[in-house]
């Protein structure tokens, strides 16, 4: 995982100028976010939707202008559905936002293969970053990863798994429904690291990217998971993100190790269902969606932040979710960028993009940043403060499916 510094800086006004969002995307780096890799599998051909924009019949079609710029970078659309996304060429790697592409290949994303996406690519930082130049607290004492209670549902209901393909294979993150300002009570978004569907300045997109909430709802084993049925291991659902933003700083700086990026390493999602549109939103199917604080008080005031997620580097294995609680201190990895937040907590690699809750200004629980790196001993965790360029993101995404 890669250590992310908070600035003891005060977080910036809701007012602040919105950053460009040069290659509005999915793109936060982390170094600590788990991909799972696993063995590739052939593609169905026989059962797919474009994922791209709404269609008048509920399926999802990809605009004329969007198909036109894949052909540039020699992809064909149902080639690509036909196994044509297991080209990883950096020619073929679509890294620009406008050329987001996420079409939805059902059955895909099977019971065997969402079990096996579990190992996560990226090398941990040390366990102390050297030459800090802001602001950091002493290392936090490490906090034991609890179990959450099941079904998880019940316990952590915004909570979930996302699953997504890269060049070394299925791959995994934790992510978390929020509140969609433009559809109140009917949101489809999903916050999740930039790491986790972004490569940052080294790569592109990733693939195939989908949101599983209460990922094994019942906290079954592994053992037990072998012969799980899908409704078991993914009781609401597969929902694919028909579109991802991230910020201009992962997309530019992120990488799999060192931390660059980790500052700025969040994204948003909006998702669809892989079944087709049922006119259920997704905050409705599973009855929750987190408020998002880009306001949240200062290190010193918080008293507590929880940290949830599906770790699945060893000695955890991706199929369970846990959490940690710990009081907050402050992790600056550059004087002039912001400073992160960073608790103690055993979580390793796929517990990467799992939301962090704190009370808000309002005293309310509220999404107030996302697990972006770790060290290798996996004794603590950072997350970004989140301010106005993920403010920025939030409502650009938000916008995008304003009454949609």
């Amino acid at each position: 995982m890669r250590p992310i510094r908070p600035t003891g800086t005060a977080r910036r006004g809701r007012g602040a100028r919105r950053p460009a969002l040069a290659a509005a995307a999915l793109a936060a780096v982390l170094t600590f976010t788990a991909t799972a890799c696993g063995p590739e599998e052939d593609v169905p051909s026989d059962k797919a939707s474009d994922s791209a924009a709404g269609a008048s019949d509920g399926k999802i079609t990809i605009p004329e202008d969007l198909k036109d710029r894949l052909k540039e970078h020699g992809i064909d659309v149902e080639k690509w559905r036909d196994g044509a996304w297991k080209n990883w060429d950096q020619d073929k790697w679509l890294r620009e936002a406008k050329d987001y592409i996420n079409p939805i290949i059902e059955d895909l994303w099977n019971p065997d293969r969402m079990r096996e996406a579990e190992k996560p690519p990226e090398n941990p930082v040390d366990n102390d970053i050297p030459g800090d130049e802001g602001v950091t607290d002493p290392t936090p004492a490490p906090v034991e990863a609890a179990a959450l209670g099941t079904p998880y549902h019940d316990d952590a209901p915004a909570s979930g798994k996302l699953l997504f393909d890269g060049p070394k294979g299925p791959m995994v993150c934790s992510a978390t429904v929020v509140q969609d300002p433009a559809n109140p009570g009917r949101s489809n978004m999903v916050w999740t690291a930039g790491h986790c569907v972004h490569a940052g300045k080294d790569g592109g997109w990733y693939r195939n990217i989908v949101f599983v909430p209460s990922y094994n709802d019942a906290g079954l084993s592994a053992a037990e998971l072998e012969t799980a049925s899908k409704e078991q291991i993914a009781p609401y659902g597969l929902w694919w993100g028909q579109w991802a933003q991230t910020s201009d700083q992962w997309i530019a700086q992120g990488a799999a190790t060192g931390g660059q990026g980790a500052p700025y390493d969040f994204a948003v999602l909006q998702v669809t269902p892989e079944k087709g549109a049922s006119g259920t939103s997704l905050e409705e199917t599973v009855g929750a969606a987190l408020p998002v604080e880009f306001d949240a008080p200062a290190v010193p005031e918080i008293e507590s932040m929880t940290a949830t997620g599906y770790p699945a580097a060893p000695p955890f294995d991706g199929q369970r979710a846990l959490r940690c609680t710990d009081r907050p201190g402050r992790l600056s990895l550059s004087e002039n960028e912001p400073t992160m937040y960073r608790i103690g907590c055993t979580m390793t690699g796929g517990s990467s993009g799992g939301g962090w809750v704190a009370k808000g200004r309002d005293g309310e629980p509220a999404l107030v940043s996302n697990t972006s790196i770790g060290p290798v001993t996996a004794g603590w965790l950072a997350g970004p403060r989140l301010g106005p360029e993920a403010e920025g993101v939030y409502e650009a995404v938000s916008e995008k499916y304003a009454g949609r």
